[in-house]
């Protein structure tokens, strides 16, 4: 594990944490909703709940493995924000600006982050 982590992947680590904390705030009002509230569909509002809470929680665990400069982090990661800017997208279509904005501009930066080459040699070092 490289003891230098460049900026680039801190900012990589900070969005995915940011993703990841959002995502589980999202799952526990879902439960919380589903709980105090009247759902049409309890199964699928409980549901909906877990799969928040344990992205959420998959989301973490990838900002952490950046955080400690870990080469498995850097897929899941990119994966995430193609993801989020594909839902990104379809938030703005839906006229959901102001949620779907911020998220396209958190996508933006992880992959510029992910892709970047400070981002590549911290995790894969000088290879030819």
């Amino acid at each position: 594990m490289p003891s230098h982590r460049p900026p680039t992947l801190v900012v990589a680590a900070v969005v995915m944490a940011l993703e990841g904390v959002t995502t589980l705030v999202l799952g526990g009002y879902v439960g919380v909703e589903t709980v105090i509230g009247r759902p049409s569909d309890v199964t699928s509002s409980l549901f909906v709940a877990a799969f928040g809470l344990l992205l959420g929680a998959a989301l973490l665990w990838v900002g952490y493995g950046m955080t400690r400069a870990e080469r498995w982090a850097r897929s899941p990661g990119v994966l995430t924000q193609i993801f989020a800017l594909v839902v990104g997208v379809t938030l703005i279509q839906s006229g959901r600006w102001g949620l779907g904005t911020p998220l396209i501009v958190a996508a933006v930066a992880g992959l510029a982050a992910l892709l970047s080459p400070p981002t590549t040699r911290a995790l894969y070092g000088d290879q030819d």
